[in-house]
């Protein structure tokens, strides 16, 4: 069994995967993602960490290390951009592959959809319990919460929509969408450990 989480930024979706993870004792990638996705490719860990769920202009990649442009262009393998978007692709496939998991963003959903052992979720809330809740985490003030909200999901919707050719955020990318404000993280957390156990599917 596999679970993607998409999230909109302050929704709570990464703490929400974590505890599912833990609760149904399964393995749980986000960053981890990204370090294994380096490590298979051989490209620098710091690319994935700057094109993270930000699609970013061909312009963009060569200003921003304009030596593995150059090298990309060697190898022929493509730009930047698309190089690691192909290793995080390739790795997503692999992690599914070795066994149950949850696995946060990065079009997981999309990279696995030919796939019958996986539940897509969209975790959401209200934008007033997510400036409240980045302010928080962050110690910024209410204004740059929102700031960085509207920054952060438009990034993550460009990178999906570009990538998956669907829409995200939208009910029909997904198995589930729910609004972790109606019963808070633990509950929230409760009730997709008891979606994905009524579903019936193979946890191991």
């Amino acid at each position: 069994m596999v679970i993607t989480v998409g999230r909109q930024y302050g929704s709570g979706g990464r703490e929400i995967g974590t505890a599912l993870a833990n609760r149904l004792g399964i393995a749980y990638y986000d960053d981890l993602l990204l370090k294994k996705a380096a490590e298979e490719s051989g490209l620098c860990e710091e690319l994935f960490h700057s094109f993270d769920e930000r699609p970013k202009s061909f312009l963009y990649s060569i200003a921003l290390d304009p030596y593995s442009f150059s090298m990309s262009h060697v190898n022929s393998r493509g730009s930047i951009e698309q190089q690691v978007y192909l290793a995080t692709y390739d790795t997503i496939k692999k992690l599914a592959d070795q066994g149950s998991c949850v696995l946060i963003g990065r079009c997981a959903d999309y990279a696995l959809k030919d796939r019958d052992d996986v539940v897509n979720l969209f975790i959401t809330a209200p934008l007033e319990n997510r400036i409240e809740r980045v302010a928080k985490r962050n110690g910024i003030s209410k204004e740059e919460a929102k700031d960085r909200i509207r920054k952060t999901d438009k990034s993550r919707a460009s990178y999906y929509n570009f990538y998956s050719a669907k829409e995200w955020g939208d009910a029909k990318s997904y198995d589930l969408c729910i609004d972790s404000s109606l019963l808070g993280i633990d509950g929230t957390v409760e009730l997709l450990e008891a979606m994905v156990r009524l579903k019936g599917l193979d946890i191991r």
